[in-house]
């Protein structure tokens, strides 16, 4: 693997391999979709995962990972992109972050991360599961974000966050939360250090757009 590769994916900027400074804006952006697959008896099963890579961010992609230069990404090579997104975003817990009633939920790594080029644009894949036994009780908080802000999770319509068998006395909303607002609510925590470096703490995640499940009983 060329050095490069190492670092398409690596540490706290998806593209550290190819800029030399990390600011606290996107550089890369991702059209998302979040599936939460609810089992009969009412615990969370899974949560499935597809994100939309832009065209700018897509097409490096296939210039460091298509080895054979015949500019198309055959299975061997998006097997290996696969690969280095697993690895590299094991850190940031595959930018998930999930809440029962306010406390932190843990989820299982998800066994592989699966690449698809289509369309000039890279999509990625994967499912994971709470490693512990999810029952939907009070609210539960679906958030997807970057904590060091480099790459953009976008849901830009409500219906790309869904929920599988819904149970009865429960109901979803789609939090989309103003950053303005966000800001001022949690002034106290937000130093001029997080501004500079957001990544040495998860406060990044209050502009996180999230799906909220609330249950009664």
């Amino acid at each position: 693997m060329k050095n490069t590769t190492r670092y398409v994916f690596a540490g706290t900027a998806l593209l550290a391999g190819f800029v030399q400074q990390a600011d606290a804006h996107p550089h890369v952006f991702a059209e998302a979709r979040l599936d939460v697959v609810i089992g009969g008896d009412g615990q969370v099963e899974a949560l499935r995962h597809v994100w939309r890579f832009d065209d700018l961010f897509s097409s490096t992609v296939l210039i460091e990972f298509d080895k054979n230069q015949d500019l198309k990404l055959d299975a061997e090579e998006l097997k290996e992109v696969g690969a280095v997104v697993h690895q590299s975003l094991a850190d940031f817990n595959y930018f998930q972050v999930i809440t029962s009633n306010g406390r932190d939920v843990e989820m299982e790594p998800p066994p592989e991360l699966i690449a698809d080029y289509t369309d000039d644009q890279l999509i990625m894949l994967f499912e994971t599961k709470p490693k512990e036994k999810l029952a939907l009780k009070g609210k539960t908080s679906f958030g997807i974000y970057d904590p060091t802000f480099y790459t953009a999770i976008d849901f830009l319509e409500d219906e790309y966050l869904q929920v599988q068998n819904l149970p009865a006395g429960c109901n979803k909303q789609v939090v989309r939360p103003d950053p303005d607002e966000a800001i001022a609510q949690n002034q106290d925590n937000l130093t001029e250090a997080f501004f500079n470096d957001p990544t040495g703490n998860d406060l990044s995640k209050i502009f996180a757009t999230r799906l909220e499940i609330t249950c009664s009983g």
